[in-house]
């Protein structure tokens, strides 16, 4: 499927206030799920060892003061006034703040790059006075190699923890939704009911993913909506109820007070108190979905507000009530008629919650297998109208069993809230390293502003990073686990590819060599279209050339398609397509090279095949329409028969036989070869014909070769297309390090084994696929 370019939603400069309260009504349910739910646990976790709540009510206001200006500190001011602004062309998330990075600065570690892809009208960059403090950090990052590595090491990170926190963020929020039920049962029934009914939960959200959250999605706001006016509500009820001077906690005297009394054990549970903020990176991380506008207001006016005074009543009730350490959680301030009925709103609230981030670690894997930082999986895409909702089997059933594990094992809110603490506060404290690159690089602000944003808010991250830490061994171990684990798959396979493709690029064949194949090397040209695929963006690569060697002959349409990935989160389709010749039009030779964003959809092989020979058409009537150079004849006539020296970008416009192009001709360079020239035309209707009405022209005229190729061409469609892709096995070289060894001999080989192959990810049918091994010594 083919879903059109762009974000779900229009840009927030066009919107009207009418479409952006409706986009921050909207956003309740995806965005600020995770985040509502957190009043069920964060004053179960933080009391639950480290502080116990006395009559004096220091621990509690103490607490109290800790949230509020937690809350206002990270979410409201980090993220709503400044990280929302870090947008990559309106997309958020870790791998936005990369991909800006990566334009504004060569660190990127993508093969295959080209100068040409800065032409892309996604591929924005902030045009600004330099400054020498600017250029100096600039020149520091790309002149480090290791740097480069760091850098996509810390996105890993932070990228892996997403990932964890979607194992983790289910398990704590619908096992502390069900623990509602101990004021209502015994403990003996209680403790063989909650395990039970959170895995019932769990094993429903998991099983429906497959139908897509468009499906529902229109009942995730009210419930959202309808649980933020419930803990709000009850907030104001207790507060006038029991302790209408509780406002007074919100000093930041009382923290002092706080840390005076409880001192080590105070700072330990901070890791209890940093769950009020859990959620918080869905704001960034799902700006694209919305607007800036729409995300601001719906945190500023509503959820910051209710999510205050929930806080605020738990606070007032507790004051009142003491002696109840075992007992505290966000029932207990529940009006004992109203529980029922709370209970049901906040176990459908943390459904929501998990759906959305389930959904984000679907997102954010798709991404990485998009960079080349993922093993390939399986991506269904569920909704053909709304862009970016996508599914993956085996990434949901892996989740639903850690996740299941996760409550049965731990079997408590203290564990649960240990390791999903740790996880959120790992991929704040990325989001605030990028961030300051991005003020330096990007917004061209002096270093010293970004260097006070990274000690101002990664201060205060690193205080509750290292209170989640100290819980090692109750719960934190986790996340830890599962990041190294999974950093160590992404960067094995990155590395990998990486060296597969420096082999291709150092083994590629020379243009002479496929000119040289012949008749009289007892080579056949066979019918139908013949589509190489490679990772190169010039020369001929190595797996044809051995296919040639054992089975000479080869397609009379040869196509050598190179599928690559630009750091930009779209690319629109009428830039999608680069193409251009290999050797002489009578050769029948094309490159295309096919660019997508990481977030962009990638075609299926019955769209791509019919696009590609539209392409291809439109690309013959361009090349032989276009204005002839001021060289002559025999200036043209060189240009065609040199080889591969000009691509161009194949849109959307009007072909016709009396063609005029309005076009600019750019020098582009590159990565591994010189005099590209990238062919812009105005995006209008296309339309391609395969025919031109038969005149009495000689036969070597332009209009007679353009309607000899066309019809080459609808011949070779009509005889099918053969799919020409590379079986590899890979091995690391003799000499190498027991690093390299053990990551390609036993690492790599293990997941490309065991992982979907290149076949199956673009679905091609298995009577049109070819295949040639190859084995690369790297």
């Amino acid at each position: 499927m083919d879903l059109e370019y762009g974000k779900c939603w229009a840009n927030s400069k066009k919107d009207s206030w009418r479409t952006t309260l409706l986009l921050a009504y909207q956003s309740l349910g995806v965005v600020y799920g995770d985040l509502s739910i957190s009043p069920l646990y964060v004053y179960k976790s933080t009391f639950a060892e480290d502080i116990h709540h006395s009559e004096t009510n220091e621990e509690i206001f103490g607490v109290l003061s800790f949230v509020f200006w937690t809350l206002t500190l990270v979410p409201l001011c980090k993220y709503v006034f400044i990280v929302l602004r870090a947008d990559d062309n309106g997309e958020g998330g870790t791998f936005a703040l990369y991909s800006s990075i990566c334009r504004n600065a060569k660190v990127s570690l993508l093969p295959n790059r080209q100068v040409a892809d800065e032409s892309l009208s996604t591929y924005k960059l902030e045009q600004s006075p330099e400054r020498e403090n600017n250029s100096r950090v600039r020149m520091l990052l790309e002149k480090y190699k290791f740097l480069h590595t760091a850098l996509l090491i810390l996105v890993l990170l932070g990228t892996c923890m997403v990932i964890g926190d979607g194992l983790l963020t289910p398990a704590i929020s619908v096992f502390s939704a069900v623990s509602g039920l101990e004021l209502s049962m015994s403990k003996d029934h209680h403790q063989y009911a909650v395990i039970p009914i959170t895995c019932f939960i769990l094993v429903c959200l998991f099983a429906l993913q497959h139908y897509g959250t468009h499906r529902v999605g229109f009942f995730f706001a009210p419930i959202v909506l309808l649980w933020l006016i419930c803990i709000s509500a009850l907030g104001v009820y207790n507060i006038i109820h029991w302790n209408p001077q509780v406002y007074q906690a919100l000093s930041p005297y009382y923290m002092l007070k706080f840390f005076r009394k409880t001192k080590k054990q105070g700072w330990m549970s901070l890791g209890g108190i940093l769950l009020c903020i859990t959620g918080s990176e869905a704001m960034f991380a799902d700006l694209g979905h919305f607007s800036y506008a729409a995300i601001q207001i719906a945190f500023t006016f509503l959820v910051y507000p209710a999510l205050i005074l929930g806080y605020m009543g738990q606070a007032a009730y507790l004051s009142k009530h003491h002696g109840m350490n075992d007992k505290i959680s966000y029932y207990v301030s529940v009006p004992e008629s109203l529980r029922w009925p709370v209970l049901a709103i906040a176990i459908l609230a943390s459904v929501v919650g998990s759906q959305a981030i389930i959904s984000g670690t679907f997102s954010i894997i798709n991404q990485s297998q998009s960079l080349g930082c993922f093993p390939r999986v399986k991506v269904v895409h569920t909704s053909d109208k709304i862009h970016g909702q996508i599914y993956i089997p085996e990434i949901n059933w892996i989740l639903m069993i850690l996740c299941i594990a996760v409550t049965i094992g731990f079997r408590d809110i203290k564990h649960m809230g240990n390791a999903s603490g740790l996880a959120v506060m790992a991929v704040m404290l990325v989001t605030t390293c990028l961030t300051s690159l991005v003020i330096i690089l990007c917004w061209h602000k002096p270093p010293i502003v970004a260097l006070f944003f990274l000690l101002f808010f990664g201060s205060i991250e690193l205080l509750y990073f290292s209170a989640s830490l100290v819980k090692f061994r109750e719960g934190a171990w986790l996340p830890i686990l599962l990041a190294l684990f999974l950093v160590t798959i992404m960067f094995v396979w990155h590395y990998a590819s990486i060296k597969k493709y420096e082999y291709d690029l150092h083994n590629k064949v020379s243009l002479e060599w496929l000119l040289a194949l012949g008749p009289t090397l007892g080579m056949c040209r066979v019918p139908g279209i013949g589509l190489v695929f490679t990772d190169l963006t010039s020369g001929i690569p190595a797996n044809f050339s051995r296919f040639v060697t054992n089975l000479p002959a080869f397609h009379r349409i040869l196509v050598f398609v190179c599928v690559k990935s630009v750091p930009v989160p779209f690319v629109p389709p009428a830039e999608r397509y680069l193409l251009g010749r290999v050797g002489p039009a009578s050769l029948r030779s094309y490159r295309c090279i096919v660019r997508y964003g990481y977030r962009d959809v990638h075609q299926d092989v019955d769209s791509f095949e019919s696009d590609l020979v539209k392409r291809l058409a439109d690309f013959i009537h361009y090349d032989w329409c276009r204005p002839r150079s001021s060289g002559g004849d025999h200036a043209e006539a060189s240009e065609r028969s040199s080889g591969e020296h000009r691509l161009a970008v194949i849109g959307n416009f009007e072909v016709d036989e009396n063609m005029q192009q309005e076009s600019v001709s750019l020098g582009f360079q590159t990565v591994e070869s010189i005099g590209d020239i990238i062919e812009m035309s105005s995006p209008k209707e296309r339309r391609v014909r395969f025919t031109v009405d038969d005149q009495d022209e000689p036969e070597n005229s332009p209009d007679v070769q353009m309607r000899h190729e066309l019809e080459d061409l609808l011949a070779a469609q009509q005889s099918g297309t053969a799919f020409i892709l590379g079986h590899s096995h890979v091995k690391a070289k003799q000499g190498s390090s027991v690093f390299k060894r053990l990551a390609i001999n036993f690492g790599y080989n293990f997941l490309r084994r065991n992982c979907r192959g290149p076949d199956v990810v673009l679905k091609v049918p298995p009577a049109s696929l070819l295949e040639v091994g190859m084995v690369y010594v790297v």
